[in-house]
């Protein structure tokens, strides 16, 4: 199955400067595929965009909306055209360029919760999951503005589990499953300590595939 997958995640991204988040425009569908009541939407940044989710669940109904670089700002100005298509389901996951940004946890935790808000408004019928940030591993020194953030993404999965479970959202806390002994994301699922290998997807595939399948 890892043959199936894009393993560094920025195919068609801006090369970034020297210890910057990568920056890219377009979704591997490139916004073509049609967002329907039929849909299951994986919405997020670079590493939603290295999934390919229809192979990877043997459906053909998934729908990829991950932009490289894409804040939970972006994100939101962004939003209408997939709650438009009041799609089945929506799997978000959002948040560590905004930590890039040198923004608190509690005001990412605050960013992402109003997406969650927002799509709950605007699409009440689709089921929701909202992902937790995934761990990073800075001993690549390859994301600058993200060196010393580990906590920062620790607090931010604490902020926003009880924020959507008050809101009756599903939360699927993914961060364990990536972690070394050091709470690092761990080495052999990543080249640059951000982006996951075919391996990671695998990973993420299993603890997402009672939501997809349900």
């Amino acid at each position: 199955m890892g043959a199936l997958l894009l393993a560094g995640a920025c195919a068609s991204a801006v090369a970034p400067a020297a210890g910057e988040m990568p920056k890219g425009q377009t979704t591997p569908d490139g916004m073509k595929d049609t967002i329907t009541s039929e849909s299951i939407v994986f919405l997020g940044n670079s590493l939603t965009y290295g999934g390919k989710w229809n192979e990877l669940f043997g459906i053909e109904n998934a729908v990829n909306r991950g932009i490289v670089g894409n804040t939970a700002a972006d994100i939101d100005a962004r939003l209408a055209e997939v709650t438009a298509g009041k799609p089945r389901k929506i799997f978000l996951m959002c948040g560590v360029n905004d930590v890039s940004h040198d923004l608190t946890a509690d005001s990412v935790a605050r960013a992402v919760i109003g997406l969650v808000d927002r799509i709950r408004e605007e699409s009440p019928e689709t089921e929701l999951y909202l992902q937790s940030l995934l761990p990073i591993n800075n001993s690549f020194g390859r994301y600058k503005r993200v060196i010393g953030k580990e906590q920062t993404i620790r607090d931010i999965n604490a902020l926003l589990e009880p924020m959507a479970r008050e809101r009756g959202v599903e939360w699927i806390m993914l961060y364990p499953y990536f972690c070394d002994e050091e709470q690092n994301l761990r080495k052999e699922l990543t080249t640059d300590g951000l982006h996951l290998v075919g391996a990671g997807y695998e990973i993420w595939r299993e603890h997402l595939e009672p939501y997809v399948k349900r």
